[in-house]
């Protein structure tokens, strides 16, 4: 893959030099260029010689003086410069895979990539790495990446991943603890394959590779109605989630005495489904697996609390009557936040709806699945407010659609009411609340 310079950031030292958009970078200080990873890597010193190749097939040298660190200011036609790594295993517990028919082609794809790991913080398994590609993360210090590991025992992973590179990449995951790189990780517990002993199992064996194991994540497997030809697997239940959640905390009590931190944490949904009061806020410590639904609810409650405590917002002059949609998990935690709203706001009347998930089937209750047709299904009649409130992770990324392709106007004009989009962030709720 050649990388193509798309455009030149203004005032940035590349923006002084003949680089022009079209020319093609082959190599920085006598070190070709790959990927985004060689650029970033490689761009790090002060003083670069650019080899790069005009649209006329003319070679062209360049000097670049710069700020030791700072990015030399070269756009490339591509994010990665090469091109993106697929996923090739055959996980039995493939959300994708449990995808209906007919949604847009990109939630099809299955990235499997460590750059994205590093740079935008995906889970990878590690087995589509040469071992050049492991040399390569030690010699640059790629730190951190997440792995979704799932389990140490070579046979189960290589089950679970669909293929024997599942158990193969154990060995490259060992190797990067080994030389230092810093790794987070999520373990997706399907009960009966991975969960009780094993999952004890897997924790003492990442207990024992040392600092390196940064976090760990404990998320439960998600189901949903189309799982036609797949692999039979069990959904979590009450009793199940509960050991599972006593028994990671265990650990990490064990952790937080051995090296001051917990390491092993339980995502939220696991709290959840036992029916249990969520940790305090200093249990998640920095919220290291926050993008993985750990820790998500308590930080969310604790940002709402510290907005009202700080007592700036303006309270409405007139009554107001709201509704606000969620997954049928949050429905009872965001009620509880509601009943904490002091009687300086008892203008505001809110309304919790939690929306039972058709699309996928009601065994997925997180917010975060909940669609637009499943919203308008359910809420079609009912007296909503002046406004429905919907939070951010219901939509795709960058947009307001939601995974049914359905847009947030389309949900507005099918309810006939104004809607407010809540970011995923308590003080913005109180905000929308009162109308700030």
């Amino acid at each position: 893959m050649n990388a193509v310079v798309k455009s030149i950031t203004p005032n940035s030292p590349a923006s002084k030099t003949k680089i022009a958009p079209g020319d093609v970078l082959h190599k920085i200080n006598g070190n070709v260029i790959h990927d985004i990873l060689d650029y970033e890597y490689h761009s790090y010193d002060s003083s670069l010689l650019m080899e790069l190749t005009c649209p006329d097939g003319k070679v062209k040298f360049i000097d670049l003086s710069k700020p030791e660190g700072s990015e030399p200011g070269l756009e490339f036609e591509t994010f990665l410069i090469d091109k993106e790594r697929h996923c090739a295993n055959n996980c039995i517990f493939c959300f994708i895979d449990q995808l209906p028919k007919g949604m847009r082609e990109t939630l099809y794809y299955k990235d499997d990539d460590v750059r994205l790991s590093f740079l935008q913080g995906n889970y990878v398994t590690l087995t589509n790495l040469s071992r050049k590609d492991i040399a390569r993360i030690i010699k640059m210090r790629i730190s951190p990446i997440n792995v979704s590991i799932h389990t140490l025992n070579p046979q189960l992973r290589s089950f679970m991943l669909g293929g024997i590179k599942g158990g193969l990449g154990i060995k490259s995951f060992k190797t990067l603890a080994e030389n230092g790189i810093t790794i987070n990780n999520q373990i997706v517990c399907c009960p009966g394959i991975n969960d009780g002993y094993e999952l004890s199992r897997t924790i003492r064996k990442l207990i024992k590779l040392g600092q390196c194991i940064n976090s760990v994540s404990i998320v439960p497997v998600g189901l949903t109605k189309y799982r036609q030809e797949l692999t039979k697997l069990k959904p979590f239940n009450k009793e199940l989630a509960l050991q599972t959640v006593r028994k990671v905390e265990f650990y990490g009590k064990k952790c937080l005495k051995m090296r001051g931190s917990r390491v092993f944490y339980c995502a939220d949904e696991l709290y959840m489904l036992a029916g249990l009061k969520l940790p305090d806020n200093e249990f998640y410590e920095s919220y290291p697996q926050l993008l993985n639904g750990v820790g998500m609810m308590r930080l969310f409650i604790t940002e709402f609390e510290s907005a009202l405590l700080e007592n700036k917002l303006t309270s409405p002059q007139t009554s107001s009557s709201y509704s606000i949609v969620t997954g049928v998990l949050a429905h009872p935690y965001l009620t509880n936040i509601l009943k904490s709203t002091p009687n300086r706001y008892d203008k505001i009347k809110c309304d919790v709806h939690a929306i039972k998930n058709s699309y996928f089937g009601e065994s997925i209750t997180v917010s975060g699945l909940v669609t637009g047709g499943d919203i308008i299904a359910q809420l079609t009649g009912k007296k909503l407010g002046s406004k429905l409130l919907i939070p951010r992770n219901m939509l795709r990324f960058g947009e307001e659609v939601f995974l049914d392709d359905i847009t947030v106007c389309d949900v507005s004009n099918a309810l006939g009411v104004p809607i407010r989009i809540v970011e995923q962030d308590g003080a913005d709720l109180l905000r929308a609340l009162l109308g700030n």
